[in-house]
């Protein structure tokens, strides 16, 4: 265990998040000793209530506000400038702790802004560039690793004596505090991703002095720049041109006049140990460039292209120019954006962090990323037989939950919105299986209750909700797990209420109408993480991070290790939440909220919370997944228990279609369900059982189906039924596992893939007819209110058969799910196929055979085979030191003959494992070629952008969205006996590259 430095808990706070749960039955004791207290404060009193449509909530504070150090209560601008921007402040954020104080009531805690660490203190703004990781636990048990602020300097104004720290600036990523005694003030700009902080100083000289008991290493003293060495951390400082630095005797003072200007600013260079003294150099000249281009304001831009599935986010910065008139600045990417960054050619260098390591951008103005949204489900289709012991079991267990469908644990927002997320599951299961009494009793329990919460009547003291003008904020009561007093967790809290609210507004569009209960639905919405910039009622996205990725849970962060959150699957239970209610509206604008959010938090949870591609987490932490992310680390831990199951756990519940992202990679599931069983010492997980079984079916769903059959008698999850974790293990069983590789032009979509074939699951929540296109060519007709399973087979007993028949008749119909009855075939204006076809077997053709897959796999022996077969590797040789880009060196070549298909209209895409181990520099690249018929000569060539590799030995994936570099000819028509090659080199290094085969490798060819 960590020091309580590490994982600090205030004093007689409630702790940041909630997550007390009943196989503790100590803490139930807890939970009662907390709601009575927040009930006690509670007095009748004359509500003010403003209306929303139907619905109202209080402007009279029934409980407990937001407090501090000052009295935040009544003000919480307490210390905030008057230069700081209008509107509600900003709460949940990797600074929040130096704007809301809770602990260190005149600086706040240290602040961790990747790759810097900053903390503010009476003489200046200290840094830290943590580069060393204090690994605590074993290999069993709670462990957590921290990057701890260490302190290397301090920048500051010489007689600098500040009392307080204030904030005068903020924006979507960056803050500027402010440190002021009267006569001498220093300003300074920091932000996530940022290697530079910049400053404004008055009052006195710049100064800089080392930290106590460190030394410093002065490697460059020419004219404005000062390069210096602390603790192995290379910086360099920039004064105004024409300024001097001065070093006093002792080597730990530098400081400057800036040549009677006020600005300076300070960088980290990404190098490490072993870096020259010549490339250092030129590192520190490569970031004088843009020293003096001071970043002064950040902003995200996103949008969501249907037809492609596609997420992009444009990072931007503005700056202002202290000298000369440059724009362009430096910025560090974190994993999750340079994995998925749509151009630019980041250093070779790296910053090292608790995210992992950065990549470098210099010279831009902005960057994009682009990553693709996979879809969700409002719930896992019934692909099931309709008859069968099965059924009969199902449907005992939701005739079970008729009579208290919520059946909620206590009486506050989050425990409500657990069970309002309960009941929305046994609606969704029981429309799909046509148990009408079960899902209008679900529906009705749901309506019920947010009726109630969304109605504040006079004297009435719980089960409404209130804004506070002051702090910008809609507080539930009664409140709980800090939710009120600390902000702590809306998103978590909320998301529950949104989820089921989409869900009654399909059956009960009336309801969801802004004249009635949708505007009550939006505030909440907004409160958590508003969409609306000139909504200034709200902070813009509350609880998303925009730069790291992910939510935050504690709403003031004021711990020593930064911010924390625990459960991110109920952060992407809010987004998923948005997407289903801005779909069952027609609002696009929350719908492409909910799918920026969800795309960019899928892939920081990825990393971040699971480390699925072993690169983020220190090598000596001993952990598959954390259980709590914190601003400088991570924690196999949680706020609330130790038990494995639910450390690992608190990242899983709640299971829903809008969760199907767990299951993006089988054997991660696998690797992971083990760890859990291993660190319990258990074969069986014997608290949340419904949740690891829920979660192994997304790997295994033929396990999870066993042992459910095995050990059907434990106590459900308290947001859990035992209808719904048999419908979902049962319906994975057949389906098989997520299938990223195609997408859709709907949300709400999923594919499967299971021995080879594909079921494509679409859901319409409508009022019309719709059809659903795939991005292999496949279009599903879904008729209004239904969802369909296109290709799933019948499935009884134990045996899962479900996926496209590899010989489908000529005209098969469309199954709906929940309505067996055949419908009309579908029909596609662009690919007038009759049927929806897999990609395994996508011609009438009896056989599945390379010919006829337009899904080739990479194989050791130079082949591109219709099957993946074993997985294996092969080597691409070094690039030899010169630049082969956009001509094959010495290649890894290989073919495939014989291709009959037809041209589907779409692109080539491909995802390939490549893997330089340690190497730096180096950058795999592909050209794929056509021959239409086989006659030996190339009719369409295509060129690809290479991809730079990393040097941390694990799989990396090229694809084809690094984009096209050059492309000759016209794309066949059709390949009749076609051959299709594919040439892999590296284009620049110095060392050789591993190309993953097998299931490694695929490359997607526009044909079907």
């Amino acid at each position: 265990m960590s020091s309580d430095t590490d994982r600090p808990r205030p004093a007689g706070s409630l702790p940041p998040r909630r997550a007390v749960y009943s196989p503790h039955v100590l803490v139930f004791g807890v939970v009662a000793a907390l709601l009575g207290t927040v009930l006690a404060v509670f007095a009748p009193h004359t509500a003010s209530a403003a209306t929303v449509g139907q619905g109202s909530y209080t402007t009279t504070p029934p409980g407990p506000l937001p407090s501090g150090c000052a009295d935040l209560s009544t003000n919480p601008r307490h210390w905030v400038t008057a230069n700081a921007p209008s509107g509600a402040v900003p709460t949940n954020d990797w600074w929040s702790s130096i704007l809301w104080k809770r602990t260190n009531c005149a600086y706040g805690e240290p602040l961790f802004a990747q790759p810097l660490g900053f903390k503010a203190q009476s003489g200046g703004l200290g840094f830290s560039y943590s580069t060393t990781p204090a690994i605590s636990g074993s290999a069993k048990g709670v462990g957590e690793y921290h990057f701890n602020y260490t302190e290397d300097f301090v920048a500051g104004v010489a007689g600098l004596g500040a009392p307080e720290v204030k904030v005068d600036d903020w924006s979507d990523w960056t803050v500027s505090p402010v440190l002021s005694d009267g006569a001498h003030t220093l300003r300074a700009t920091i932000g996530s991703g940022l290697p530079f902080a910049y400053f404004r100083a008055t009052g006195g000289d710049a100064q800089i002095k080392v930290a106590s008991g460190a030394t410093a290493d002065v490697w460059s003293h020419s004219g404005s720049m000062l390069g210096y060495t602390i603790a192995g951390h290379d910086y360099v400082a920039f004064a105004p041109s024409g300024a001097t630095w001065s070093v006093d005797g002792s080597g730990t003072t530098f400081s400057s006049s800036l040549g009677g200007k006020d600005y300076f600013s300070i960088a980290v260079l990404p190098t490490t140990p072993s870096t020259s003294a010549t490339d250092r150099a030129a590192l520190a000249d490569e970031y004088a460039k843009y020293a003096y281009n001071h970043v002064t304001g950040t902003a995200v831009s996103y949008a969501y292209d249907e037809a492609s599935s596609t997420v992009t986010t444009k990072y931007s910065y503005t700056t202002t120019a202290m000298e000369g008139t440059g724009r362009a600045t430096v910025a560090a990417l974190m994993p999750h954006q340079w994995r998925n960054l749509a151009g630019g050619t980041p250093l070779a260098q790296k910053y090292i962090s608790s995210r992992g390591p950065l990549k470098v951008l210099t010279g831009i103005t902005s960057f994009t990323t682009s990553m693709v949204f996979h879809g969700v489900l409002p719930e896992v289709p019934a692909v099931a037989d309709s008859s069968g012991a099965d059924a009969t079991t199902l449907q005992n267990y939701l005739n079970a939950e008729k009579a208290d469908p919520t059946r909620q644990q206590s009486d506050d927002t989050y425990w409500t919105g657990k069970g309002l997320g309960r009941a929305a599951r046994l609606a969704e299961i029981a429309d799909q299986t046509g148990n009408t009494d079960v899902r209008d009793a679900a529906l009705a329990a749901i309506k019920s209750k947010l009726t109630d919460w969304f109605t504040a009547s006079q004297n009435e003291t719980g089960h409404l909700f209130y804004y506070d003008d002051k702090w910008g904020t809609l507080i539930g009561y009664p409140a709980s797990y800090g939710s009120d007093q600390e902000l702590n967790d809306h998103h978590f809290h909320y998301g529950y209420y949104i989820a089921a609210a989409a869900t009654l507004a399909k059956f009960d569009p009336a309801w969801a109408s802004s004249s009635q209960y949708g505007g009550m639905v939006d505030l909440l919405i907004r409160d958590a993480n508003n969409y609306d910039r000139a909504d200034k009622r709200f902070p813009y996205l509350r609880d998303f991070d925009i730069y790291s990725g992910h939510d935050w849970a504690s709403g003031h962060g004021s711990f020593a290790a930064g911010n924390n959150q625990e459960s991110s699957s109920e952060g992407m239970n809010f987004d998923n939440a948005l997407i289903q209610w801005g779909i069952a509206t027609g609002d696009k604008t929350v719908r492409d909220a909910g799918i920026y959010m969800y795309t960019t938090q899928a892939a920081a949870i990825q990393d971040y919370w699971f480390d699925t591609k072993d690169q983020i987490y220190p090598s000596d932490f001993p952990h598959k997944e954390v259980g709590m992310v914190w601003g400088n680390g991570g924690a196999y831990s949680t706020w609330f228990s130790s038990a494995p199951e639910q450390i690992q756990g608190i990242n899983l519940l709640p299971v829903t279609g809008g969760h199907l992202y767990l299951g993006d990679d089988p054997a991660y599931v696998k690797a992971n369900y083990q760890e859990m069983l291993d660190q319990s010492g258990k074969t069986q997980p014997t608290i949340w059982t419904d949740i690891w079984y829920e979660y192994q079916a997304l790997g295994d769903g033929d396990a999870a189906l066993a042992n459910f059959r095995a050990n059907s008698g434990f106590t459900s999850e308290e947001g859990e039924s035992k209808a719904h974790t048999f419908h979902w293990i049962r319906n994975l069983a057949a389906l098989g596992n997520v299938d990223t590789t195609v997408t859709a032009d709907s949300p709400l979509t999923a594919i499967f893939t299971k021995s080879g074939r594909r079921t494509y699951v679409a859901a319409n929540v409508t009022a019309t007819d719709t059809t659903v296109h795939f991005s292999d060519g496949t279009a599903v007709k879904v008729p209004a209110g239904k969802t369909v399973a296109s290709g799933a087979q019948n499935w009884s007993g134990g045996t899962a058969t479900g996926g496209v028949d590899s010989s489908p008749s000529p005209s098969p119909s469309v199954t709906d799910s929940a309505s067996p009855s055949p419908s009309p075939s579908p029909s596609d204006s662009a690919s007038p196929s009759p049927s929806p076809s897999d990609s395994a077997s996508p011609s009438p053709s009896p056989s599945t055979t390379a010919g006829s897959s337009p899904d080739l796999y990479l194989q050791s022996d130079g082949t591109l085979a219709g099957t993946a077969g074993g997985d294996g590797s092969v080597t691409v040789t070094s690039g030899d030191g010169t630049n082969h880009d956009g001509t094959p060196y010495q290649p890894v070549t290989m073919t495939s003959k014989g291709l009959n298909l037809k041209y589907n209209g779409a692109t080539t895409t491909f995802d390939l494992s490549v893997d330089a181990k340690q190497a730096v520099g180096n950058g795999v690249q592909m050209r794929v070629s056509y021959d239409c018929t086989g006659d030996g000569s190339w009719d369409r060539v295509e060129t690809y952008r290479y991809f730079a590799t990393d040097p941390v030995t694990g799989w990396e994936h090229y694809k084809d969205t690094q984009g096209l570099l050059s492309s000759q000819g016209t794309m066949c028509g059709s390949l009749t006996g076609g051959t299709v090659r594919a040439e892999v080199w590296n284009a620049i290094g110095n060392n050789p590259s591993t190309l993953g085969t097998g299931s490694l490798s695929v490359l997607h060819l526009p044909f079907a």
